[in-house]
C-alpha cells in the first residue's frame, strides 16, 4: 500500500487519521501513517503549543499534521463586538428549554465554554502561527481552502497544505489558491461534509484536478476494503476520523463512557447531518439532542460561529452528564462498524491486512 503520498510525507502507508487526541495522532504516526492533530479544542495557544511538544517528543521522529479549522471572518470579530450580542434571545431559551427537558445539569461552577474560541478565524490563524514553530509536514483546514497568505505561510515553512473539499468545483478553487492535497470529503463522513457520496465524489475530484494533485478520499473508510475501494477509485491514499474515536488511546481525551457506549451501539444508520453543531453541514450521532432541533419548535440553526457559541456550553454539559442517549459529537456512517475499543495499532495492522485481502482478491479476478 505505497503511493507516491508516502515517498511525499515520509510515511510507511497513505493513511491520514484526524483526530482531537494527541494520543491517538502519536500512535498513528508511530505505526506508519500521518496523524494529523484537531487544533480546534485549543482555546489557548499555549496549551496547544505544549502539546504539540508533546507530539513532538512522542512521535519517534515520525511525522504528523496539524488540522485548523479556518471559517470565513464574521465581520464583527475583532472589532470589539461581543458577538454574543447577536445570539437571539429566542435561541437560547430553546437551548435551555430542551436541556431542561433532556435532564442535563448544569455544569460545576467555573466550567464551561471549552472549544468555543478555536472555531474563530483568528484563533484559527493563532493555531497555524503556533503549529509552524514545531515540526509538522502536513496543516489542514476542515473547512476548505485556508486564506492565500496562510496558505504562502505554510510553504514558506517547508509544509505541505490540504483542504476539505465536498464538491469538484470546490477542489479546483481549491488548487488555485495553492492547495498541495485535496481531501475529498464524501457524504458519509463525520463533522463537515457535503451532499455527494464517496463513491461518486472521489473519481469526479481526480478527475478535475488530474494527475499532478493528490487526492485523500475520505468519508465512510474505517476498513481496508474500504481503502482499497477508495485507491481504486483514483485516490493516493485515505483521509479517516471517525473509526479513532473508539480505540483505547482516545479514551484518554474521552473520558465519557456514555458516548463510548453511544459509539458502541450505533449502526450506520444512527447519524444524521445536521447544521446545529457549528452553523454548518455536519454528521452528528443521532441522539435526543438532534432530534429535539427536528421538532416545529426548534428555531433555525445560526451561521457560524455563531451557533456555536450558543451550543457550546450545552456540549460540555450533555458529554459531562455522560448519558448516551443524550449527546453531541460528530460520528460518520461508519459508526455501524465501530463495535469495540481497540488499540491504534491493531487498527492500523487491520486497516493494511484488509486492504492486502481487497487487492489480492481483486487482482485475482482480474487475472482470471
Amino acid at each position: 500500500m505505497r503511493t507516491e503520498l508516502c515517498e511525499l510525507f515520509g510515511i510507511d502507508f497513505p493513511i491520514f487519521a484526524f483526530t482531537p487526541s494527541e494520543h491517538v495522532a502519536a500512535a498513528v504516526s508511530r505505526a506508519g501513517g500521518l496523524g494529523v492533530l484537531g487544533a480546534v479544542r485549543f482555546n489557548d495557544p499555549a496549551e496547544l503549543d505544549r502539546t504539540l511538544t508533546w507530539l513532538d517528543d512522542n512521535t519517534d521522529g515520525r511525522p504528523y499534521g496539524v488540522d485548523v479549522v479556518m471559517p470565513m471572518t464574521v465581520p464583527t470579530e475583532g472589532t470589539g463586538v461581543d458577538l454574543a450580542t447577536m445570539i437571539p434571545p429566542e435561541h437560547v431559551s430553546f437551548v435551555d428549554r430542551t436541556l431542561q427537558q433532556l435532564g442535563v445539569p448544569p455544569l460545576p461552577e467555573g466550567e464551561g465554554r471549552e472549544g468555543v474560541l478555536g472555531w474563530l478565524h483568528s484563533v484559527a490563524r493563532s493555531h497555524v502561527d503556533v503549529a509552524l514553530t514545531h515540526r509538522p509536514v502536513l496543516i489542514a483546514n476542515a473547512l476548505g481552502s485556508p486564506p492565500v497568505d496562510v496558505i504562502e505561510q505554510a510553504h514558506a515553512a517547508g509544509v505541505k497544505v490540504a483542504a476539505l473539499a465536498g464538491a469538484a468545483k470546490h477542489a479546483l478553487s481549491h488548487v488555485a489558491n495553492g492547495v498541495d492535497v485535496i481531501v475529498a470529503q464524501g457524504y458519509e463522513a463525520g463533522g463537515h461534509t457535503g451532499e455527494i457520496a464517496s463513491m461518486v465524489l472521489t473519481p469526479e475530484i481526480v478527475d478535475a484536478v488530474g494527475p499532478g494533485v493528490p487526492v485523500l478520499g475520505a468519508g465512510g473508510i474505517g476498513t481496508g476494503r474500504q481503502v482499497a475501494a477508495s485507491l481504486a477509485l483514483g485516490a493516493q491514499g485515505v483521509w479517516t476520523g471517525s473509526v479513532w474515536l473508539t480505540t483505547q488511546e482516545y479514551q484518554q481525551l474521552n473520558t465519557n463512557q456514555g458516548m463510548t457506549d453511544a459509539f458502541l451501539r450505533a449502526t450506520s444508520a444512527d447519524t444524521v447531518r445536521t447544521r446545529i453543531y457549528t452553523g454548518k453541514p455536519a454528521r452528528l450521532l443521532r441522539t435526543r439532542w438532534t432530534q429535539a432541533w427536528e421538532t416545529d419548535e426548534a428555531p433555525a440553526p445560526l451561521p457560524m460561529p455563531l451557533q456555536n457559541l450558543l451550543v457550546a456550553d450545552a456540549h460540555n454539559r450533555m458529554n459531562a452528564h455522560g448519558d448516551p442517549d443524550v449527546i453531541s459529537m460528530p460520528v460518520g456512517q461508519i459508526v455501524g462498524s465501530m463495535n469495540e475499543v481497540r488499540p491504534v495499532a491493531d487498527v492500523m495492522a487491520d486497516l493494511v491486512a484488509g486492504f492486502e485481502q481487497a487487492a489480492a482478491r481483486i487482482g485475482g479476478i482480474a487475472g482470471a
